[in-house]
């Protein structure tokens, strides 16, 4: 007996697109967002707009739902809704012309007596058609003209609401057995209304009338959900059309259905009220050359109905909408197989979002997680530094052997004066060495000035640095909102991953200003109240700055207009253009403030107006600061290359 040994290579896949790979790459769509954030977008709207644009150039929910009002405007053209009339009128005109044909061959009183009746009718279709059930015909065509228009519109209205019975009602028997499905039907939905258990009524039911239902129904719900929609389209139907119009088409319909009427307006109440939320009284405007029967113009208003509720899901417009809330299944009912995969993999997108932490979801819908906003940041910040000058940008660490500080794992000679801890280990292990060259090498161990080592420590520079941003409308107005939002998320980035020891302070103003975090100003958005209060800002950063007396201040500012509002006493804002002197003296009180802490206030002007740039200057010449006056893509390099060399300016 011979044993084959199978061998097996693995390697890249070759064979095409990766079988195994997810269909959109998470992290490209998380890049996606912050590059529109980064360029001023709102960071709501930016996620918004992954899943309606769609990720990498595939289709989104905007594709589906400009198809989705395609197929409504079509439908909403597809001919008129009054059509079961005026074929019921066209009918009766042309049994009526039949019978008169038959009646002016036959001389007789009683032809004569008819011909009297024909022309007594009235002008009403339906009540024309009321006083004709009790007629005699004289011709069978005329007869079979005029059954038509009661069987022909029976037969479309259950064939509209009953899906499969439109043979139902040929004959006694089976107008019977629909008899009794619709009263079991109607028990049924009576039993459900009233919250009892209904999963043993359904499946008896469904093995007593199953075939009246092709659609096989698996519980009572989607038997109801099936049944209330197309009601609702029958409704309607009716309400689209005109008083007039309405009138006939109700007497007809109870005369075509006779006894079965009764049975189902009752099944119409049940299903309004188990589906209160379907649209049941909006009526539509449809247009067209062609005149629809009921079933026809039903359905294409159900069509229309469930293209309303799919707009609305593909839309995200109501508060906490995901995708989880479309329904695929409508989906593809409607806009077919491939629609529906594009919603299956916009939701996969927005799971592995959740699943992987990239994004979260509060009561204002979906949010970058702090994972992914540190991703935004570290872009943020490498699109900074690569608009820096090649070159060091100096060091921000200070070495020093000073007594306080983080150890290096380096060590050196005591020197008289040092005051660092020693180095236990490499002490001992020198005064070892040193016995054991001497051939003594004994215990205890004996201790000499030139065994002693120190361990080396490197001293540490923080800085408590406070960046004011100008939130106000103009930023956004003149294209500053983006290049804002890069440099403060750059700067933040910089801060915790490479001067952790730095305590870093956003302060956004307006008409008030406030603290941010990363989150907060990833998410901010302009204030539409007009004012800019500089004055609260200050206020803000000297707290913050306060709080680290240990560190150096730094303060950066970035705004492109004058302080136009201050705080009063009860602590409310008070906002006025031109700026008033009082405005200015609160502001400059600050500065003054500032000053005097220690802080020394750099400013970063953007734009080019007269008054903000007196002001500013004035600030300079009082707190020793600097103005810089970048362009607005440039910013985010001026504000961390500041940053850096005041950190190293301050003790170096």
């Amino acid at each position: 007996m011979t044993l084959r040994h199978n061998r097996f290579r693995y390697g890249a896949w070759r064979g095409g697109p990766d079988p195994l790979a997810p269909p959109y790459d998470v992290r490209a769509a998380v890049d996606q967002v912050g590059q529109e954030v980064l360029e001023g977008g709102s960071l709501r709207e930016a996620l918004r707009n992954l899943l309606r644009r769609g990720p990498q150039g595939e289709r989104g929910l905007d594709d589906l739902l400009a198809r989705a009002r395609r197929m409504r405007r079509d439908a909403m053209r597809r001919g008129r809704l009054d059509g079961a009339v005026t074929r019921a009128q066209q009918l009766l005109d042309q049994a009526l012309a039949t019978e008169r044909d038959a009646l002016s061959q036959r001389d007789t009183d009683d032809a004569r007596f008819a011909e009297a009746q024909l022309d007594a009718l009235p002008r009403s279709t339906a009540r024309a058609v009321a006083e004709l059930a009790q007629y005699q015909w004289s011709s069978n065509e005329a007869r079979q003209l005029y059954q038509q228009i009661l069987d022909q519109l029976r037969q479309e209205v259950v064939e509209q609401r009953f899906q499969g019975m439109q043979q139902a009602l040929r004959d006694p028997e089976s107008q019977a057995a629909m008899r009794a499905m619709l009263q079991d039907l109607n028990a049924l939905l009576d039993k459900h209304a009233r919250g009892e258990h209904t999963d043993d009524a359904f499946a008896e039911f469904m093995n007593r009338h199953g075939d009246f239902f092709p659609e096989k129904p698996a519980d009572i719900d989607e038997l109801i959900d099936a049944l209330a929609r197309r009601a609702a389209a029958g409704e309607r139907l009716m309400r689209s059309l005109t008083p007039q119009q309405r009138e006939e088409l109700e007497q007809l319909m109870a005369q075509s259905l006779g006894d079965l009427a009764g049975e189902m307006g009752r099944l119409t109440d049940n299903l309004r009220a188990l589906r209160p939320g379907l649209n049941w009284g909006r009526g539509e405007r449809v247009r067209g050359e062609q005149g629809l029967g009921y079933g026809d113009a039903a359905g294409a208003l159900e069509e229309i109905g469930d293209l309303d509720d799919l707009l609305d899901q593909l839309g995200q417009e109501h508060p906490g909408a995901t995708l989880d809330d479309v329904d695929v299944e409508a989906v593809e009912r409607q806009l077919g197989r491939a629609a529906a995969d594009d919603v299956r993999r916009l939701r996969e997108l927005e799971q592995q979002l959740r699943r992987q932490g990239w994004v979260t979801r509060g009561a204002d819908g979906l949010t970058l997680s702090p994972k992914a906003l540190r991703r935004l940041g570290g872009t943020a910040l490498r699109t900074v530094f690569a608009q820096l000058h090649a070159g060091r940008q100096g060091q921000h660490d200070l070495r020093d052997a000073g007594a306080a500080g983080e150890f290096t794992g380096a060590s050196r000679r005591w020197r008289y004066g040092d005051e660092q801890a020693l180095d236990v280990v490499r002490t001992i292990g020198n005064a070892v060495r040193r016995q054991a060259s001497g051939g003594a090498a004994t215990l205890p161990i004996a201790l000499d000035v030139e065994d002693f080592e120190i361990a080396e420590t490197e001293r540490r520079v923080s800085a408590a640095v406070a960046l004011c941003v100008d939130l106000s409308f103009s930023m956004m107005a003149d294209g500053r909102w983006g290049p804002m939002k890069q440099a403060a998320l750059a700067l933040s980035h910089l801060v915790a991953t490479r001067f952790p020891q730095d305590a870093l302070q956003i302060v956004g103003f307006g008409r008030y200003a406030q603290r941010l975090s990363q989150e907060e100003l990833a998410a901010v958005e302009p204030d539409m109240v007009q004012g800019t209060n500089l004055q609260h800002a200050l206020k803000l950063a000297a707290r913050h700055l306060r709080r680290h007396p240990a560190s150096d201040p730094v303060v950066l500012v970035v705004t492109d207009g004058e302080p136009t509002a201050h705080l009063l006493e009860d602590g409310s804002a008070t906002f006025m253009w031109p700026p008033t002197r009082e405005t200015v003296a609160a502001t400059v009180h600050e500065v003054d403030q500032l000053t005097r802490y220690g802080a020394v206030m750099n400013i970063f002007m953007l734009g080019e107006d007269a008054g903000l740039r007196r002001f500013v200057d004035a600030v300079a010449r009082r707190n020793g600061g600097r103005v810089f006056t970048p362009d607005a893509d440039d910013l985010g390099r001026y504000v961390v290359s500041d940053y850096i060399r005041a950190r190293r300016g301050r003790r170096g």
